[in-house]
Parts: structure tokens; sequence; C-alpha cells
């Protein structure tokens, strides 16, 4: 559970750890790590299943394990200080400890563990306000999803339905929006909307096996779901219907995202493998098997197999990065087809993109949050023109305009 108060040491934050890397080696900025294990309780574990930064860019959302979700205003208060690594100290449990620009730090007891969290600005409908206020939805082991307030800290939503884990959170990316999905071990999607004080809007049934994750795509049309199937599931978020599904694992799929134009759905396997499809057709455009990387990153004789377990695109959709296994997170530049970065993660559960790039956070099953820095590259200005057309329209409109062939190559990324 929570650290008790007078505690002097709830959580570390290590900065400047920028030690000497090797070449095509990420390297580590920041690392956050939980306070002093506390007496074992049975609705208790350690584990960061999840990590997100808000979309504006102001806050990191952190599940420390022991049914607790740190809110950190964002960036890191002492990110600034650099060359040594030292201990933030704090004896507060209820985000006493200020942040840039006045903000709180703020701690979630979610009296539950937190699996899942989807940050988004909403609008409630009765509010005077001109301004979206910004929200948190975590999802629970015993079903529930709670969604706060960010900044105030204050539960605004407790929603009721699931059966079973709620596994992953996703709000739809419209401005304001007020749908959020969810992706449960109860085998079901569930599809909510904060605008009518949380109401039920309809349940999406079809995996026969836990479902571990759900991603909205950005243009709001297309929801994908895995679960511990060879397949991923692309439903309709206008009809809620099932469009189609994706097969070519051979493994479980546990993780999914979309690029940010929508025109490109990764997911990410068991099988070790990660597949780019055209959600649009359900084509197979490429696949990035995991390689075993003998090199001094794995400082393990004990080397396991590079199963998967989170996948994400960069905020320009030049890059992938993937959490495996095998102890490494790994950068990928789509056009290379190719790790072009990797960086020691042992346990790794989840990792995330800043919104704005440079940066990923990687979550472990020992509560730990690491900051690595990322490949950054300026878009080339036939990409920009490739993600402005891929937001409004769809590959069969791309594939039926009086262009030159290899124009509509580029266009429909059949050139990967």
């Amino acid at each position: 559970m929570e650290t008790p108060p007078g505690d002097p040491r709830p959580h570390r934050l290590l900065v400047g750890k920028e030690e000497a890397a090797l070449e095509g080696e990420s390297l580590l900025v920041a690392e956050l790590i939980p306070g002093r294990p506390q007496p074992f309780y049975w609705k208790s574990t350690c584990e960061t299943w999840s990590v997100a930064f808000s979309p504006d860019s102001a806050w990191f959302a952190w599940s420390r394990g022991h049914c607790v979700v740190k809110l950190l205003p964002w960036p890191l208060e002492e990110s600034e200080q650099s060359g040594k690594a030292w201990e933030r100290k704090s004896h507060c449990t209820k985000g006493e400890a200020s942040g840039r620009g006045g903000a709180k730090e703020k701690t979630l007891e979610c009296g539950q563990i937190v699996w899942g969290l989807a940050f988004s600005p909403w609008l409630p409908p009765s509010s005077r306000k001109h301004a979206p206020c910004l929200v948190l939805a975590t999802g629970l082991n015993d079903g529930q999803i709670k969604v706060w307030e960010v900044e105030t800290g204050s539960l605004l939503f407790n929603l009721s339905g699931h059966l079973d884990v709620v596994r992953d959170l996703s709000f739809a990316p419209d401005e304001n929006s007020s749908i959020l999905v969810s992706a449960s071990r109860d085998k079901t999607l569930r599809v909510w909307d904060l605008g009518q004080n949380g109401k039920q809007l309809q349940v999406l049934s079809g995996h026969m096996q836990w479902v571990y994750c759900c991603c909205i795509s950005p243009d709001g049309h297309m929801l994908c779901s895995a679960g511990g199937e060879k397949s991923a599931f692309l439903w309709s978020m206008d009809s809620y219907s099932l469009l189609r599904k994706l097969e070519g694992h051979q493994g479980c799929v546990v993780s999914c995202d979309f690029s940010p134009d929508s025109a490109l759905l990764a997911t990410a396997s068991y099988d070790a493998s990660v597949i780019l499809w055209d959600p649009c057709t359900g084509e197979q455009m490429r696949s990035l098997c995991h390689i075993p990387l003998q090199s001094s990153l794995d400082h393990s004789s004990d080397y396991h197999a590079s199963s998967l377990r989170s996948v994400c695109f960069s905020p320009e959709g030049l890059y992938l990065s993937t959490v495996a296994d095998d102890r490494l997170l790994r950068i990928w530049a789509l056009e290379l087809g190719s790790p072009v970065s990797f960086a020691p993660v042992k346990n790794g559960l989840c990792c995330t993109y800043f919104p704005h790039g440079g940066i990923i956070a990687t979550g472990t099953r020992d509560g730990h949050v690491q900051f690595w820095t990322a490949p950054q590259a300026l878009s080339s200005l036939k990409h920009l023109c490739r993600k402005s057309i891929r937001r409004f329209l769809s590959t069969y409109q791309v594939l039926a305009l009086p262009i030159p062939k290899k124009v509509k190559e580029f266009l429909t990324y059949r050139t990967l």
C-alpha cells in the first residue's frame, strides 16, 4: 500500500546518469525508484504495468505498484541537475511536493492493483469553464475503472461493468473527448462516455482469451485490440462493429499502436516479432524480427527468448520502440527496418514516448521507471506531406487519386 506518513523515502529520483554509451545505445537520463518495500498485502504488487505522459506534456503518470499511481509534474523538477546522481526525499503522501509552474505531485490511492493508465482532456457538460480539465483513467484489478481530475487529484467517476482485471485503456483522440475504451481479462472491450456520467455505450465481444491491450487510431475511426490469441481485432469506432481480424503472428499478440497518421498499425507478439499492417486493407507491410543481440548490453549468461511486451510509435512516426524479455529496449527506424538504438531494460513491461519525442519511459516488474534518450530526426518535407494527407485519406482513397504510381506507393507506405 502507500508509504505511511513520515517515511522519508516514498520514492527516489536519480538523475544525471549519462554514462559513457556504446554506439547505438540510448542514454539513461533519469530513473524513478519506489521507496522502502511495504509489508506484504494480498492486494498489492510492485509492478509498473503502465506509464503515461499527458497530451499537453505537463504530467507523467507512474503506476508505482502497491495500488498507487503517482502524478508527477513534467519536466521532473530535478532534471535540470546534471553530472551526478542524487536522492529526492519527500515526507508527503498526498502530493505536497511542488513542481514546475506551481503544479504539485499527487498520489492517487486506487485501493487495487493498477494495470492501465490513460490521459485525456475533458470538458464536463455542466462545467462553466471554457477550457477542458485533464483527467486520468486507471484500470484496476477488480474490474473497476477510476477516473481522476489531475489538477485536484479528486475522483470523478468509478465505472463498473467488467468482471475481471481492466488491463488497458484508450481515450478517443478528438479534442475534449469523453469516449473511453477499456480492455479486460473478462474477454471484452467496453465503451464509456464520460459526457453522460460514465454511461456504458457498448460491449465488444469476440475475443476468446484475455484482452491485453486496446488502442484507438489518431483519426478516431478505428480501434485495435489484442488478447491471448495469434490475431489482433480491428473495430469500427463509428459502428462498434468488427472490421477484420489481422492474422499473421505465430504467438499471442500482446501490444498494439497506431502511427500518428493512422496509416500504419504495429502489433507485438510473444513470437518475438512486430508486424506493421495497413489497417485499412489488412495487408502486412513489414515484419520486424527480434534477433538475439550478443553484446555488452546483455550482462547475463542466462539469455531468454525475445518475447515482446510493448510497442509504441514515436510522435513524428519515423521510429518504433519495443520492450522485450531479452532485457532490451529497441528503437527501430521504419525506413531501415532495423534497430538504430538499444538500452538495457531488465524485466521491462511497458514503454511510451514523450509527446514531443526525444525521451522514452519504460516501466519494469520491480516498479522502476527509466527515462531514455531517443533518436530524433527532422521530418522530411515528403514525410510531412504524407502525414498530412493520410490523416484525411484512407489507402483506398489515395489509390484512387490521379497521381503517379510511385507517389501512391510512398503515400501508402508500400516503400517500407
